[in-house]
């Protein structure tokens, strides 16, 4: 999988989880490079999850 297809794949799940959880925004959303476990950590707090709970979340979409 190439760049582009991972930023359209994780385009499509951004939009899925506005969706589900309208709580959340662009920029809790925002998946740059180095910086994954940071968002992690800002959709744990802002959901109240655990990083368990999220992969779930993400991979039931």
């Amino acid at each position: 999988m190439n760049k582009q297809e991972l930023k359209g794949n994780w385009n499509e799940q951004k939009g899925k989880l506005k969706q589900k959880f309208a709580v959340l925004t662009d920029d809790d959303l925002m998946f740059a490079e180095g910086k994954k476990e940071e968002m992690y950590g800002r959709l744990q707090q802002k959901l109240g999850k655990t990083k368990e709970e999220l992969f779930k979340i993400i991979a039931d979409l």
